[in-house]
């Protein structure tokens, strides 16, 4: 009988790998908390929450008992002309957690598709209030990554994920992270080209995919603002912010503007099952309201409001609102904090940011340092060996974690990341 790593090679093929010279595959049989275990029986601490999902650890009893009733009740039906207690429940709890004024929810299948949706309500608000309008132009920043479908792609940063397709993306306009430095020429810029903008899309004080760069609210504040100003639509990226990543429910929370629309996905089932969310303010959806049928918004999505995906969200909601929750959010940014501090001087650390319950550390080195960075898998064998999923970003490692690891967990993988400076 063969191994699963040796079937898998016969018959997959694997996301964002090069499979002619991929590193073996490891063969995962059960997850439990923040552990994962391998065919062989040996454990690794899930240090990034596979891929920024798992919030509560893996096979949380809570979330399996209610999406199993909910199994046996009802696992699907049509969205369109129908509806469900588990679909409108979850609006129902979800809009008034967000930290502006929202008012209706749009369910689709994962991140990229949530922004997808973002992305159609915003050009679509300005066509259907002036068949004539100019704003079809989008902002966004350089760097960032919203996803991988085409309208995905088009307001992520230039990259090795777009090149292939670059020619076939449409026209945005990018512009730098903000800084003191930089803030009044990036009003100026928006200010010049206003009229032609539909909306602003941006991933709220962290760049997860570009190396989990770090921005500060209150210059965010400032382009929101500009933007409000010229009535350029707000969309908050959310995917991986959201549900508590930056030490507040939402990465929002810590601005004092508003956006008009959400794009949430990842940790919303708690890892549990694909459900993306993009919510909007009643402005955008009164726009939408007409006795011409060509102002529909045409979206939507076989298993749209999937009865056990809104199910698992649910639940993923009642341990995210439980208040043993927010104390492991705070707990994870103190013992992060002082790790900073213990390696921030290190020579082969170049810069370390740390934001709620996720810590970068951009490692030193005399490459051109990319996504594709020789470092990369040198780091990742490591980690591996010493039983710790860590998915460095080229030559930057971060720990994302889901919120029910153990200090002593978290003491391994700091005693791990000091051998490795000093190994590496």
């Amino acid at each position: 009988m063969e191994n699963l790593q040796t079937r898998d090679k016969k018959v997959i093929w694997h996301p964002y790998t090069q499979m002619k010279n991929a590193l073996p595959h490891l063969p995962i049989v059960k997850g439990e908390g923040v552990y994962l275990f391998d065919e062989e029986g040996n454990k690794y601490i899930d240090a990034v929450s596979s891929w920024w999902v798992s919030i509560h650890g893996h096979a949380n009893a809570h979330i399996a008992q209610k999406v199993s009733e909910q199994l046996y009740t009802l696992e699907q039906v049509i969205f369109a002309g129908f509806t469900h207690e588990p679909a409108v429940l979850l609006a129902e709890r979800l809009l008034p957690l967000l930290p502006a004024q929202q008012d209706k929810v749009f369910y689709t299948d994962n991140g990229s598709t949530a922004v997808e949706v973002a992305l159609k309500m915003a050009l679509q608000f300005f066509s259907n209030r002036d068949e004539n309008t100019k704003r079809k132009k989008v902002l966004a920043f350089k760097n960032a990554y919203h996803g991988d479908t085409f309208g995905a792609m088009s307001v992520s940063g230039r990259s090795i994920f777009t090149d292939a397709f670059e020619s076939l993306l449409f026209e945005v306009v990018f512009v730098d992270l903000p800084t003191a430095e930089n803030i009044e020429s990036l009003k100026t810029e928006i200010e010049s080209v206003a009229s032609e903008l539909a909306c602003f899309i941006f991933e709220p004080l962290v760049q997860g995919a570009a190396g989990m760069l770090m921005y500060e609210a209150k210059y965010l504040d400032e382009l929101i603002a500009t933007c409000k100003k010229h009535e350029i639509i707000c969309i908050a990226d959310e995917v991986m912010t959201g549900f508590g990543r930056l030490g507040t429910y939402f990465a929002c929370e810590q601005l004092t503007q508003s956006p008009d629309v959400f794009c949430l996905s990842k940790g919303l089932t708690g890892g549990t099952m694909p459900l993306g969310v993009t919510t909007c303010n009643a402005k955008i959806f009164d726009a939408f309201l007409s006795d011409d049928k060509l102002k529909t918004l045409y979206h939507g999505h076989s298993f749209t409001a999937n009865p056990l995906a809104c199910t698992a969200a649910l639940a993923s909601l009642d341990i995210l609102l439980d208040e043993k929750t927010k104390q492991n959010l705070k707990r994870i940014e103190a013992q992060h904090q002082e790790f900073l501090l213990e390696i921030e001087a290190h020579p082969k650390v170049k810069s370390v940011r740390l934001k709620g319950t996720i810590l970068a550390i951009e490692w030193q080195t005399n490459e051109n340092t990319s996504y594709l960075s020789s470092l990369r898998d040198k780091l990742y064998l490591f980690f591996l060996s010493k039983g710790i999923v860590l998915r460095p970003l080229g030559n930057i490692i971060y720990i994302l974690p889901p919120y029910v690891i153990s200090n002593e967990d978290l003491s391994y993988i700091y005693q791990s990341i000091k051998q490795a400076l000093n190994e590496i």
